[in-house]
């Protein structure tokens, strides 16, 4: 394989990842619809995947014909996201924990969320309504590499959803980044709403997902 083909096999695999990240699983067809590419293209990429255990998949009955496999990214496939310099963070809390104990730990990640509470609300400060804001601050955690978008709810509510967490492993050793990170979306939010999690990436959701209800 010459190198401008593979470099193109590399990227159609990427949209591939990223379209399952931001979608949920989906069959070789919606794929394929979503790409231009013929069913069978997807589907070779995909198995492709499956061998580097990027993807695995799960069947679904149809009510005709064989039973559809539905794709999914597996835990390997957060190496193909932003990972937030993982290893150095990781080793970061790890050494201030044992230099400085939790209660040092917790301030440091205390000064950390009124720093990034202060930079949320300048960029927060001119939107019109709870949508508004909501919307900006999805952009913003989408710029930090989390995958967040806005869902509105049929009961007037909204989810915040974030599909990918840079930091995934560097929060598995410390919990306070999100406690830390619960507080800081109530906190630029307002007191006018509640903010509960209701999915959990570390709990085995395939997401973190922010319920945010106007009181």
């Amino acid at each position: 394989m010459n190198k401008k083909v593979e470099t193109s096999v590399t990227s159609t695999r990427k949209v591939i990842v990223t379209l399952l990240k931001q979608h949920g699983p989906m069959d070789a067809v919606t794929l394929a619809s979503k790409l231009s590419l013929t069913g069978m293209a997807v589907r070779q990429h995909l198995y492709e995947l499956q061998k580097q255990q990027v993807v695995e998949y799960e069947e679904e009955a149809r009510p005709m014909g064989r039973p559809a496999k539905l794709w999914r990214l597996t835990a390997s496939a957060n190496r193909w996201f932003p990972n937030g310099y993982l290893q150095l963070s990781v080793d970061l809390l790890q050494s201030i924990r044992t230099t400085y104990g939790e209660e040092g730990l917790e301030r440091i990640l205390e000064d950390h969320k009124l720093t990034q509470k202060k930079k949320y609300q300048e960029q927060l400060s001119d939107a019109i309504n709870l949508r508004d804001r909501l919307q900006r601050l999805s952009t913003i955690r989408m710029n930090e590499g989390y995958f967040a978008e806005v869902q509105e709810q049929e009961d007037g509510s909204y989810l915040l959803v974030q599909k990918h967490c840079p930091i995934m492993e560097a929060a598995a050793v410390c919990s306070g980044i999100c406690r830390n990170e619960l507080e800081l979306f109530q906190s630029v939010l307002g007191d006018s709403v509640t903010v509960e999690r209701v999915e959990y990436l570390l709990s085995g959701g395939s997401r973190c997902d922010y319920r945010v209800t106007v009181i």
